[in-house]
């Protein structure tokens, strides 16, 4: 069982990044109703099938990396798209494109606010309108993991937040 000093560094870390918007790839939010099978990527060999709660952890574990505009690595810092990809790359052998507006075109599943999962990708109107410019990853408890602007750190915020409440723009599922 989980007590004292064994929660405080966890506890700490926790509130330090839920007290703590990414790179502006512009591209307009369209209802893709194709689903492309992005996650039947399992490794045939070793038997491995992509979960989930990899996503979530490798992302959660990447909490503190500095942003950096055009970022795609821990040692050279993320932004919002950067982030993403390598996150699905590393820890579910999903490739995804490059871009935020890449991402939605992309395919994978709509989902809605609420039937998110752990793992979906959330998209984000940070410049107004209807114009993705932010995305993250869902982690579950109406939070996620995300890179936000210059001089930032990847975070993890509150979905339900006023300011994420507002440009909220829609989700996408990339695993099963």
């Amino acid at each position: 069982m989980f007590t004292g000093s064994y929660m405080r560094p966890f506890l700490g870390l926790s509130l330090a990044v839920l007290l703590a918007g990414c790179a502006t790839h512009h591209g307009t939010v369209e209802n893709t109703s194709s689903s492309h099978s992005l996650w039947e990527q399992s490794d045939a060999t070793s038997g491995y099938t992509p979960r989930p709660e990899d996503v979530l952890m490798h992302a959660i574990g990447l909490v503190g990396t500095p942003y950096r505009w055009g970022g795609n690595t821990p040692d050279s810092g993320f932004d919002c798209s950067g982030l993403i990809r390598y996150v699905f790359e590393q820890s579910a052998n999903v490739s995804l494109p490059r871009t935020t507006q890449q991402m939605w075109a992309q395919g994978g599943s709509s989902v809605g606010r609420r039937q998110l999962r752990s793992g979906d990708v959330v998209f984000f109107a940070t410049n107004g309108g209807k114009q993705v410019s932010h995305a993250g990853i869902y982690v579950g408890e109406e939070r996620f993991v995300h890179a936000p602007s210059t001089g930032g750190t990847v975070r993890l915020d509150e979905l339900n937040s006023p300011y994420w409440q507002k440009v909220y723009l829609a989700a996408k599922r990339f695993m099963p």
